[in-house]
């Protein structure tokens, strides 16, 4: 398997909404995107990079909608 990128919260949330995801809420610093049926959270820390997990929950949340259509 590939290196997954190291994505900061602003690269994550552009990829969402190129992907066609829309901003459902906001709560302290985590952002939650949805599309569908499908959601995925993305906390936004100044400057801090993403941890792995989170980077790889959103590109399979964004290949999972391209899948559905």
């Amino acid at each position: 398997m590939p290196k997954l990128p190291r994505w900061t919260a602003i690269e994550a949330e552009r990829a969402l909404l190129a992907a066609g995801f829309q901003l459902l809420r906001s709560k302290g610093s985590h952002r939650i995107y949805g599309k569908g049926g499908r959601r995925v959270t993305v906390p936004f820390h100044s400057g801090a990079g993403l941890h792995p997990k989170i980077v790889k929950q959103v590109l399979e949340t964004i290949e999972e909608s391209r899948e559905l259509g």
